[in-house]
């Protein structure tokens, strides 16, 4: 897969069929274009080409905007490679950008620059200022400048349209079930692995404390069964999300990973985790036995239940 960081570096991509939009979490309803795109591109002798922004135009025009993203642009581009996707433009979101209209977007920057032979969308795609763009506008422009244009319908799960924000939504709750069954893969989380208080060591289960992306979206508070990647191999874990109020009275929002069976020094690597399922919500436990008591038994039903996602 090529990856430009702007739509000037890529002016010659032939008979370019493309796609646009953030795609966050690149769930079945994105991958879904994705393949469309590569069998049209394949059969017209053209390339496949998502066009995306960076940073999220949201941020650019609500600055003060707290991002909850369920994908991080490394992650992104992972997804998109394995689909085989030709061509990836990552173009700069700017103020001035924001106020292209969805005219002179089409006709400047896709035709002119871009080589567009096939446009393909999504059922509900707007753009351009103002997110003017529609498809009925788009129908206009298609026979105005003589551009294919496919319209894609809804993708449904549980009988209603996939969409990245119901998946933040499911995640929110921490329904990681329905969140990975929407996404076709495990959500994924990575961070730094940085100093705590190594209270976790105390109890028999030490944590690598994280630190994460500030626009990722965190699931819900809780004790989660996990995937934990170290070094190209790969473990089960727990991850606890929350603020151990067992063990101290400080409201700082930790997320702390006990990786079963190894035992090693990873501070400043960063580690990358896969989301596997709930375990249980976060509790203030009477006593520190409890807790242990409890941490037992997460340690058991993770194994039990996801070993064999290992």
């Amino acid at each position: 897969m090529n990856v430009f960081n702007s739509i000037d570096d890529c002016c010659h991509i032939n008979n370019a069929v493309i796609t646009l939009g953030m795609y966050d979490g690149v769930h079945i309803g994105h991958q879904t274009i994705i393949k469309q795109l590569n069998n049209i591109a394949q059969n017209i002798n053209g390339e496949s080409v998502l066009l995306t922004f960076y940073p999220h135009p949201r941020k650019v025009v609500q600055p003060d905007f707290k991002l909850e993203l369920l994908s991080t642009l490394a992650e992104k581009e992972n997804i998109l490679k394995d689909l085989n996707l030709n061509n990836l433009v990552i173009h700069p979101f700017t103020k001035d950008f924001s106020q292209v209209s969805a005219k002179d977007f089409i006709v400047d920057y896709l035709i002119k620059k871009m080589n567009l032979h096939t446009l393909v969308i999504g059922h509900d795609h707007h753009f351009g200022k103002n997110r003017e763009g529609n498809f009925e506008q788009l129908e206009k422009l298609s026979k105005e400048y003589g551009f294919n244009l496919i319209q894609l319908e809804a993708i449904h799960h549980e009988e209603s349209a996939i969409s990245s924000t119901k998946i933040r939504k499911a995640l929110k709750e921490g329904n990681i079930e329905y969140a990975n069954q929407a996404l076709k893969y495990n959500y994924p989380l990575s961070g730094i692995v940085v100093h705590g208080d190594k209270l976790g060591r105390t109890l028999g289960f030490p944590t690598a404390n994280l630190e994460v992306d500030s626009t990722k979206l965190i699931p819900k508070d809780g004790v989660y069964a996990v995937a934990v990647f170290v070094d190209n191999k790969k473990y089960l874990g727990l991850l606890s999300i929350g603020y151990r109020e067992t063990v101290t009275n400080s409201r700082e929002h930790r997320i702390e990973v006990n990786i079963l069976n190894f035992d090693q020094q990873i501070y400043g690597e960063t580690i990358h985790l896969e989301f596997l399922g709930r375990l249980r919500d976060e509790k203030k436990f009477n006593s520190l036995d409890e807790l242990i008591e409890a941490m037992n038994k997460d340690k058991e039903n993770a194994i039990k239940k996801f070993s064999s996602n290992i």
